[in-house]
């Protein structure tokens, strides 16, 4: 049986929240193996003005559990 465990995380860009979606996933990679799938739950942006300077995603990464 396999067992999935879920994490969220924050993503940060200053190009858009796609690539702040992008950022999360590559850098949760980093330590998280056995990634399945990402979840966007919501998206943010700083703004300083009138202008976005910083995208925001909150997703939530959904990986395998293995036996070491």
């Amino acid at each position: 049986m396999t067992v999935v465990k879920v994490t969220e995380l924050i993503g940060v860009s200053n190009e858009s929240w796609d690539d702040a979606v992008r950022n999360a996933v590559r850098d949760a990679a980093k330590t998280i193996h056995n990634i399945t799938g990402v979840e966007v739950m919501h998206t943010t942006a700083k703004v300083k003005d009138g202008k976005l300077t910083e995208y925001r995603a909150t997703v939530r990464i959904a990986f395998g559990l293995t036996d070491r």
